[in-house]
């Protein structure tokens, strides 16, 4: 790995912001064999936080019993978490997987895009349990970024600003994920910070291997051999192939695995509807039996029914 890209993405992850740090001892504490905890998403970028804030919590181990045995398989467990802190409270959406299957993931050698397309954009790190640990979360997210570079490389024009690379791979992405977000959401990305990923990427190629031609005004040419072009382009062909199945399959399993999904439910509805969803130890034990209630009680209150 390129010394260049290690302490890029270094300083990065050493710059977690307060409410991340508060946020990440709270959940380690709440997970077996927590390992470390890395804040990612727009509340990282905006320093928003009256929305949810988007964490990964990496264990050494999957859970245990039938939950592990579906995380083995299908990656990773989704939880909600609201936590007090002196200055109010915040709320996490978490997702968990053993730190091992992150840095797998992030290599990109598997079929699936997730945790590349994710990490490649800003990352921090809330909380590690030891100095080797944080150094193999940011191998780990320097290997993401040379990934999401590389296919870039196929994906985007034989000339151009890295801008439009970076466009060319996000569009790609979303349209091959599940998203809820448009596809227009990808181009907000690089316009929160143009310059870092401007400087990302000529990072990325050179420690992925990849030669290109640098011109004055800022435009990039990498110089991909024919048969590298073709197999990245198969390779990539394969993953759009799996990203929606993949992700609806991952819906499918949080119906059932999502801790805190009740109260979840409950906030998002009140957020974006001003309908309160009060909950009981009941609908938090049984969201889904209790989402026919939840939804005739938001249809009645838009209708003024009360």
């Amino acid at each position: 790995m390129s010394e260049d890209l290690a302490r890029f993405v270094e300083g990065e992850l050493s710059r977690p912001p307060p409410v991340a740090v508060a946020v990440g001892r709270e959940l380690a504490a709440r997970f077996d064999e927590a390992l470390a905890v890395v804040f990612y998403g727009s509340a990282l970028r905006t320093g928003e936080r009256d929305g949810l804030l988007d964490f990964y919590v990496l264990t050494h181990g999957p859970p245990k019993g039938l939950r592990g045995t579906a995380s083995r398989i299908l990656w990773p467990d989704v939880s909600y978490h609201e936590i007090d802190l002196p200055d109010g409270l915040v709320r996490a959406k978490v997702a968990s997987m053993t730190l091992d299957r992150f840095a797998h993931a992030a290599s990109g050698a598997g079929v699936d895009t997730t945790i590349w397309t994710r990490f490649v954009q800003p990352a921090a790190l809330a909380w590690s349990h030891r100095p080797e640990i944080s150094a193999g979360v940011g191998a780990a997210v320097a290997d993401a970024v040379r990934a999401a570079a590389r296919f870039a490389a196929a994906l985007g024009p034989e000339r151009g600003p890295a801008s439009a690379y970076w466009a060319a791979l996000f569009r790609q992405t979303y349209a091959a994920e599940f998203r809820v977000e448009s596809q227009a959401r990808s181009q907000t990305l690089l316009d929160f910070d143009p310059a870092r990923y401007a400087a990302l990427l000529p990072l990325a190629w050179r420690a992925d291997g990849i030669a290109f031609e640098a011109a004055p005004g800022g435009e990039l040419s990498p110089r991909l051999a024919p048969a590298d072009r073709r197999g990245l382009l198969s390779a990539w062909a394969r993953r759009r192939a799996m990203g929606r199945p993949l992700n609806i399959a991952r819906l499918a399993k949080a119906t059932f695995t999502f801790d805190g999904a009740a109260r979840y439910a409950a906030y998002k509805i009140e957020r974006h509807t001003g309908v309160a969803v009060p909950l009981t130890p009941w609908r938090e034990r049984h969201p889904l039996l209790a989402a026919p209630a939840a939804a005739w009680r938001l249809w009645r209150a838009r209708r003024g029914g009360g």
